[in-house]
């Protein structure tokens, strides 16, 4: 119980921090990764709290799809300049309005949470027998999903990877002034001059 609660601890930690990296970082880049890192700390505060299909999804929706299309955007947008130049003291008020009112609405729900409840609890026995005989959803799903739809499954995760590629071949800007290889003059010249032997005077 007790690394289920720093577990817990350290995810929510984490949450937080990276939170508010997504909204103090300039670059929109930087904070697209800590918005993914956010969501697998989350991830892993819904496994802990038993909800493990909304984890997964959590994962594969948030993760797979949107935060990588928030990339795809950002990086085809190539934002260099912030055309908004505001300062973070005017932000203050605004920030502090919407974090007392979620505060207020998600206040009520924290002390039903199950983690913080069990502290105070009897130690439950658990039958692992009855565990291994039992078939969870994300088990039931996961075999369907790499059995019956595995196709599907493959086909999709090669066109996020391909779209990945695809968006960062055409954000690399050519520079004339850089050295590169010409592969093939390289091929065609001739190997008995590549070498040469010089004596030096002693």
């Amino acid at each position: 119980m007790i690394i289920e609660i720093f577990l817990f601890s350290m995810f929510s930690l984490f949450a937080l921090i990276s939170s508010l990296m997504v909204i103090t970082l300039k670059n929109a880049v930087h904070s697209v990764l800590f918005l993914i890192l956010v969501f697998c700390n989350v991830a892993g505060l819904l496994l802990l709290l038993g909800a493990e299909f909304l984890s997964f999804m959590l994962l594969i929706v948030y993760v797979g799809a949107i935060a990588v299309l928030f990339l795809f955007v950002v990086m085809m947008l190539n934002i260099k300049i912030d055309l908004l130049d505001l300062s973070s003291i005017s932000l203050i008020p605004l920030g502090l309005m919407i974090f007392s009112s979620l505060f207020f609405q998600f206040n009520p729900t924290i002390k039903e949470f199950y983690i913080y409840k069990s502290i105070y609890q009897q130690p439950i026995i658990v039958s692992w027998i009855a565990e291994e005989r039992f078939l969870s959803n994300i088990k039931v799903i996961g075999g369907v999903l790499y059995t019956d739809y595995s196709l599907l499954f493959l086909l999709s995760s090669l066109i996020l990877l391909i779209a990945m590629i695809g968006v960062i071949v055409l954000t690399m800007h050519q520079r004339t002034d850089v050295k590169k290889q010409q592969i093939e003059t390289q091929l065609i010249r001739n190997p008995k001059g590549a070498v040469k032997f010089v004596r030096l005077r002693k």
